[in-house]
């Protein structure tokens, strides 16, 4: 009996002295989205981003207007060619279409690949300015507040401003 009190008292003040180091921490807030958005990096990477799904955007209606003036071409001449050669021209047009859904699926892989490769790094260097910053400030945790990241209530202090000028802009 007298063992279990000692070790309910051990156990009550473990917990007291957890709340009281818990009740110390400092918590800060910061919206993420927003900070990357305002980054010239970012806006650097969206625009290269944007200049490669132009290019492909291009290159696959180039070849969508083939594969429309081929249609026409074959449907016009269709008559005057044989069964064989009709179905012969079917099949083609069918494979050309199938090379442009593969090239559409190509593309856009590319174009996520090219977005991980360039977004990855800025990425990493705002959560380490992040980091800095909050180390600089005392702050124990740094809560993300941009909207749906969980983040109920933002009332603690927000370090966007001091990580933008530690960023340099």
């Amino acid at each position: 009996m007298k063992h279990l009190k000692k070790v309910a008292v051990a156990i009550v003040l473990f917990v007291a002295a957890t709340g009281f180091v818990n009740a110390q921490s400092k918590v800060a807030h910061i919206n993420v989205t927003d900070l990357l958005s305002e980054m010239p990096e970012m806006k650097a990477a969206q625009a290269e981003l944007k200049k490669l799904q132009e290019t492909y955007r291009a290159d696959i209606e180039s070849s969508m207007t083939e594969l429309r003036n081929k249609y026409t071409q074959y449907q016009s001449e269709a008559s005057a060619k044989s069964k064989e050669e009709n179905e012969k021209r079917a099949i083609e047009l069918q494979g050309f279409e199938k090379n442009i859904g593969e090239a559409q699926q190509a593309a856009q892989q590319e174009l996520a690949k090219k977005q991980a490769e360039l977004f990855q790094p800025i990425s990493e260097k705002a959560v380490a300015a992040i980091e800095k910053v909050a180390a600089e400030q005392g702050y124990d945790y740094v809560m993300d507040a941009t909207q749906g990241g969980g983040l109920i209530v933002a009332k603690g202090k927000d370090l966007l401003a001091e990580v933008k000028q530690a960023l340099g802009f």
